[in-house]
């Protein structure tokens, strides 16, 4: 594309993502139209930007005829070689009984969101789905335009504030050094000033040497004080040990699930990155086989319990960050949520 065409991508398109309120029947051609242009500016062969057309509009289509409250995250997602695109969607409506009798084509009634499924997951390159009838469902399906990378182990999703268009909350992962480290960033306030906050801290982050969470917490603080400054949380799994350490300031959620529904809470000191520290501490949590990690900003409330949702610990990253913004972000605030699991 020419750069003309970058300036027509959806402000956010090639950061985080833009979601879609996916209500009225127009709205299926907005998000098939975004994935679109996104994969063209990302150079993607054009047979894929073809499978990638209707893999949007099918999951659109799907939400606009049989879902309640749906929305669409399109973004792209990375590997070291090249980049794909995804999109996940995320409903409040009838769920599904039988997920693998929806996946055939044309295998509809009136509480399944079972048609056109099957041609979304033809088209994909990886899909994954969780579904709780009587909750919603979450549906997340990458295109990819040839090898398809390993699943990641860490994903993150962030919503602005209803009204916004830049959100204030950001993540981050990274492999370095044999350390696999997370972070998720809460700017103080909301909109532009915020997200810059956020932004600096992820860019910090990739480029910070590999050393514990605590100290990387340190060098946060000091590259944040041109900034409004940040509420942000810092873990690192140590699979040796069997713990996964943990620092933070300010209102960072921290949480390890375990397999069998035990769920131990993290704490983050208080203060705010930049400008406010009055102790960095760095604390370690046992870390089972299987356990996995979730952290997320105050735009989540934290009553939600992993119970509710059958077999969702075992999904990918993706749609467990997904199923929790969904049922606990709220619209009076950005909010951001990051899923690991680190082995």
């Amino acid at each position: 594309m020419s750069g003309g065409a970058v300036a027509s991508l959806p402000e956010g398109l090639l950061d985080g993502g833009v979601w879609f309120r996916v209500e009225e029947p127009g709205t299926a051609s907005a998000v098939r139209r975004a994935a679109e242009r996104l994969a063209a500016e990302l150079a993607m062969p054009e047979r894929r930007i073809a499978d990638l057309s209707i893999v949007a509009a099918e999951a659109a289509g799907n939400l606009i005829k049989h879902a309640d409250q749906g929305a669409i995250l399109v973004r792209v997602v990375r590997s070291a070689d090249h980049a794909g695109v995804e999109l996940i969607a995320i409903d409040s409506g009838p769920g599904m009984d039988d997920i693998t009798y929806s996946m055939g084509d044309g295998n509809s009634t009136a509480g399944t969101l079972g048609i056109g499924l099957g041609a979304i997951l033809r088209q994909a390159s990886r899909w994954d789905l969780h579904s709780v009838p009587g909750r919603g469902t979450v549906l997340s399906v990458q295109v990819w335009p040839g090898e398809v990378p390993e699943q990641g182990w860490a994903a993150g999703l962030t919503r602005p504030l209803s009204g916004e268009t830049s959100c204030g909350d950001a993540f981050a992962f990274r492999e370095i050094d044999g350390r696999r480290q997370v972070l998720l960033s809460d700017g103080l306030g909301h909109g532009g000033l915020a997200a810059a906050a956020s932004h600096e801290a992820v860019r910090v982050f990739h480029r910070a040497a590999a050393v514990p969470p605590a100290q990387l917490v340190e060098v946060l603080h000091r590259a944040l004080g041109h900034t409004r400054g940040a509420a942000l949380a810092v873990a690192e799994a140590d699979l040796e040990a069997g713990v996964v350490r943990y620092a933070g300031l300010g209102n960072i959620s921290g949480t390890v699930l375990a397999p069998d529904g035990g769920r131990r809470g993290m704490v983050s000191m208080p203060g705010i990155v930049g400008h406010q520290r009055r102790q960095v501490r760095e604390y370690d949590y046992p870390l089972a086989p299987g356990a996995i990690l979730v952290m997320h900003t105050d735009g989540l409330v934290d009553r939600w319990k992993l119970t509710d949702y059958p077999g969702l610990i075992t999904r990918t990253p993706e749609v467990i960050a997904a199923t929790l913004l969904r049922d606990a972000g709220t619209r009076r605030d950005d909010a951001g949520v990051l899923v690991a699991r680190f082995s």
